[in-house]
């Protein structure tokens, strides 16, 4: 009888998770583990190219992690030399940081530099406000990573693939057409001030596209012919930039002949000197904001005018 029982014993009965889950989940679920890490010993994804700006909705996360603690553990990998690097969660790194805690709850992955690249990318593009900037640079390393990983024979034939077909599965998994992955990544050879003009909605996105392939000095030079002359080119304008930078004859003569030339059915515009309006602005407004804000003002005014004349009658 005991004989029998120690049989019984030495049996293990499959559980109703083991039942339903692969091998793969079992070996991840064994080798991660969750653990409390001091928020000083986790640096930033080395050329993070996502912004995590200290704004409202930022503020609002902190209040929250200060009343419930952060709920969803955030991914890190072991760096080398000791201590980790964030690969998922730098905004709720930066929440836990205003709220004063002093440790955050992470999930820890051994990640090659490619994979770590290509979840960071596709954990941030999740977020409601992605701008023209941070998808830029955002797919080119991801198109790097996987280009990379095309290239090696350790990988599945999934993961296997051509320089080709690499930008069409990151417009794929980002909803996105390959030659739309494209454009995007031209953004960034784009000098900063115009790069922050197109994210501040002041240059179109085409135009910004066909400037991309203007070298640094002759985009200097449309710069400072755009503030000079408070415009920017038109997508037509961009193109023949394209074509003359091509043909080594454009310089800032020609590009200021572009930019001032007269275009067609233009209409004869209304030019107020910044310096007699500026001081009435917030210092974060842009200038489409800017714009907006006189306009609607413009509108209230005539509305008032309006009652005025009907009540007069």
């Amino acid at each position: 009888m005991a004989a029998k029982e120690d049989r019984r014993a030495s049996i293990k009965l499959t559980t109703v998770d083991d039942l339903f889950t692969t091998e793969e989940t079992r070996s991840a679920t064994q080798k991660e583990q969750i653990k409390e890490i001091p928020l000083a010993e986790i640096s930033d994804f080395l050329d993070h190219p996502f912004k995590v700006k200290a704004d409202d909705e930022m503020l609002e996360m902190a209040e929250s992690v200060k009343q419930y603690g952060v709920l969803v553990p955030v991914l890190v990998r072991p760096k080398i030399d000791g201590g980790f690097e964030m690969v998922s969660g730098h905004r709720r790194k930066k929440a836990s940081e205003m709220a004063g805690m002093e440790s955050i709850p992470c999930i820890i992955r051994e990640l090659d530099d490619d994979q770590a690249t290509i979840i960071m990318v596709d954990s941030n593009l999740q977020r409601e406000h992605v701008s023209p900037r941070e998808k830029a640079f955002a797919y080119k390393m991801k198109l790097a990573a996987i280009t990379r990983q095309g290239r090696r024979s350790d990988l599945t034939s999934r993961q296997v693939v051509g320089k080709l077909e690499s930008a069409d599965i990151v417009g794929r998994e980002s909803g996105e057409s390959g030659r739309q992955i494209q454009r995007y990544i031209r953004l960034t050879e784009l000098i900063p001030p115009i790069l922050d003009m197109v994210d501040d909605k002041e240059m179109a996105f085409g135009p910004a596209v066909e400037i991309s392939y203007l070298a640094e000095k002759e985009q200097q030079a449309l710069l400072e012919t755009m503030q000079a002359e408070d415009c920017t080119p038109s997508l037509a304008q961009a193109q023949r930039m394209k074509k003359l930078n091509q043909d080594g004859k454009l310089n800032g003569d020609v590009i200021f002949a572009i930019l001032t030339e007269e275009k067609p059915n233009q209409k004869e515009k209304l030019t107020i000197r910044k310096e007699r309006v500026e001081k009435f602005f917030p210092q974060e407004f842009t200038e489409q904001q800017k714009e907006d804000l006189l306009v609607q003002l413009l509108e209230n005014w005539y509305r008032r005018k309006q009652r005025e004349r009907e009540h007069e009658r």
